[in-house]
């Protein structure tokens, strides 16, 4: 399969079974989209047949010369010869090997806080009660789950857990002494623990800052940009806004943390689709690692992004990929976090096909010790996989969440962004269909849009090194 798009005066083209990036002139986009069309499925011996240049010539004669014409089919031969146009697809065949895999589980969110001191309109949390009660999680608990980690990681070394919520600084204390907990376990199992914590930044201080940059490896800090865009939708309980008493938090933890190891991470909905003033608002303030990701809404929400907002959405990513570009050439480049794209490595074949890794390598954990497969699904009875104290009782949920692929939807046979986005987000699929083996659509659209603009950015910036 390949793909082919224009932008920002660049002509890509896109092997998607080999992840090769060409970027070419006019005469080779039309040569290979005109042998995409004619057949996706060409082959080395396809590509030499006389046949096959005949078409090819005939086809651009009012165009191009028989010479230019026959050079280009030559260099298309040798890049399919060399596996990186025109290649099959070698993944599937894994498929059946992944599902196979046993649960071996590297990460943990904790739900330390069911509760939070915000009332985001759009939360899919119902601020912080996840469709039960409000709750802070005990340090048995939270003692409970990392002995869970540590018992299921067989030989991983490297444990991941996030401290979540609600609001996890409601419940400050439990998450230092859990930290402590996990720094006495790694000596006696030869474990090292990567804590993360995702915070609103209301109860930010001092000694919060100081022993995050000790402790945390990752720092993820909510706000949605402009002032009116975030107090429109992240006020406090009394309908204040909460941007001027977190920005300033913010600005100095990120400040701290060398503009390292956290990102600034905010949601745009259908009422500031103009997002990318929201992200340069975020570099305005001196934030090197954003990420705005989309709402995720019924059509009945006011706030929920529609399929005809799809062109606006687009051209965003478009004004926001060329403005990265421009800032990286002046040396005043910054992070983010949906166009983040490795073209030379990128994650193992396991990731490509299945993703995130939720319901087998990633589980949530309630205030109560309740293991559901991801933050999304927490509340969601059907998906109660166990609990802390005997651990996973539903095995046959892992499974199922564990057959699912890029190779198990429909929608993703197709689709050239599917090495990319691994099939997409279950939680959604689930949310939208009732089925963790679909896609939400829309979502779809702005993921195949994101990865262009990502391939454009690096081949921006390759062009300038050249």
């Amino acid at each position: 399969m390949i793909h082919l798009y224009q932008n920002n005066g660049y002509n890509i083209v896109l092997d998607v079974n080999s992840g090769a990036v060409h970027v070419v002139d006019e005469i080779a986009y039309d040569v290979i989209g005109f042998l995409e069309r004619e057949n996706p499925l060409h082959t080395v011996e396809s590509l030499r047949t006389e046949e096959t240049k005949s078409r090819l010539l005939e086809a651009f004669a009012d165009k191009y010369t028989q010479e230019d014409v026959s050079e280009v089919l030559a260099a298309v031969l040798e890049l399919t010869v060399a596996g990186r146009l025109f290649t099959r697809d070698v993944y599937e065949g894994f498929i059946d090997e992944v599902k196979r895999r046993k649960t071996v589980v590297k990460a943990l969110c904790l739900h330390i806080a069911h509760d939070c001191n915000l009332a985001c309109k759009y939360c899919f949390a119902e601020e912080g009660e996840y469709h039960g009660r409000r709750a802070l999680m005990s340090f048995e608990v939270g003692k409970k789950a990392l002995d869970f980690l540590i018992a299921n990681s067989g030989s991983r070394r490297n444990l991941e857990v996030d401290f979540f919520g609600g609001e996890p600084l409601m419940n400050w204390q439990v998450v230092k002494d859990l930290v402590a907990y996990g720094r006495e376990q790694e000596k006696l199992h030869d474990k090292h623990f990567r804590f993360t914590l995702t915070t609103n930044g209301v109860l930010l201080n001092e000694e919060v800052q100081e022993f995050v940059n000790k402790e945390m490896d990752n720092v993820v800090l909510s706000l949605d940009g402009r002032k009116e865009v975030n107090d429109r939708m992240r006020p406090f309980r009394n309908g204040k806004g909460s941007y001027d008493l977190i920005v300033p938090k913010f600005q100095r933890l990120a400040e701290s943390r060398g503009q390292q190891k956290y990102y600034i991470r905010g949601t745009f909905t259908r009422q500031n689709l103009d997002f990318s003033k929201d992200v340069m608002h975020f570099v305005d303030l001196g934030f090197e690692q954003i990420s705005i990701e989309p709402v995720v809404g019924e059509d009945s929400d006011p706030y929920a992004i529609r399929e005809c907002d799809l062109p606006d959405i687009f051209r965003e990513y478009d004004i926001l990929a060329k403005t990265m570009v421009e800032r990286e050439r002046a040396g005043k480049g910054f992070t983010f976090f949906h166009f983040m794209i490795d073209l030379e490595g990128g994650p193992c074949v396991s990731k490509r096909l299945s993703g995130c890794g939720s319901g087998t390598e990633y589980l949530a954990v309630t205030p109560w010790g309740d293991l559901y497969p991801c933050h999304q699904f927490v509340g969601q009875e059907e998906f109660l996989m166990g609990n802390v104290d005997d651990g996973i009782t539903k095995p046959e949920i892992a499974d199922e969440f564990r057959s699912c692929s890029v190779y198990s939807k429909e929608k993703c046979q197709n689709c050239f962004a599917r090495f990319y986005c691994s099939g997409g987000c279950m939680a959604n699929s689930y949310k939208f269909h009732r089925t963790i083996h679909d896609t939400y659509d829309v979502s779809c659209e702005m993921e195949r849009k994101r990865v262009e603009c990502a391939i454009m950015i690096q081949a921006a910036l390759v062009d300038e090194r050249i």
